[in-house]
């Protein structure tokens, strides 16, 4: 199923331009359904998403950023464009922002941006001074299918107590 996902994002890139909501539906979808997201016990709570823009080359190229909180310490950004160009930078303030307003301040809260091509984990620890990490970037379009990894990650982050 995701080498399928995968071949997906290659016919993106093969044949653009990218529909608003496509994205989310053919990449990001498949793999929270198939690490057991939409399953009992996550909740899936939509927040307001957030408008955003960019240039490049004179064009304006504009997406949202949506904001998902999976489980009480799991939180997912989904950014949508039509030119899959935006970078998982773009949404790491919005994201911080929202794990730091978890309440429970005693545990790790924990965070995926995801673009469709790209994604990248967030932990944040809080206390006196809160500290935050990212993982590796993984990137859709590396040889192999790095996939798999985000898929582990999102299988063991969704196993955490909340």
């Amino acid at each position: 199923m995701l080498d399928r996902v995968q071949d997906i994002y290659f016919n993106f890139v093969d044949n653009p331009p990218v529909l608003e909501n496509a994205v989310k539906l053919t990449i990001i979808s498949p793999i929270f359904f198939i690490a057991g997201l939409y399953e009992s016990p996550f909740p899936v709570k939509a927040e307001n998403s957030i408008s955003i823009q960019q240039e490049d080359e004179g064009r304006i190229i504009e997406g949202t950023i949506d904001i998902l909180n999976m489980k009480a310490n799991l939180w997912v950004t989904v950014i949508e464009s039509k030119q899959l160009s935006f970078s998982t930078d773009e949404a790491l303030a919005q994201l911080l922002t929202y794990m730091l307003a978890d309440p429970k301040a005693e545990t790790p809260t924990f965070g995926m941006i995801a673009t469709g091509a790209n994604f990248n984990f967030v932990k944040l620890v809080r206390g006196e001074t809160p500290q935050y990490a990212r993982s590796a970037e993984f990137v859709i379009s590396n040889p192999g299918n790095e996939l798999y990894r985000v898929l582990q990650i999102l299988k063991r982050l969704s196993q955490l107590p909340d």
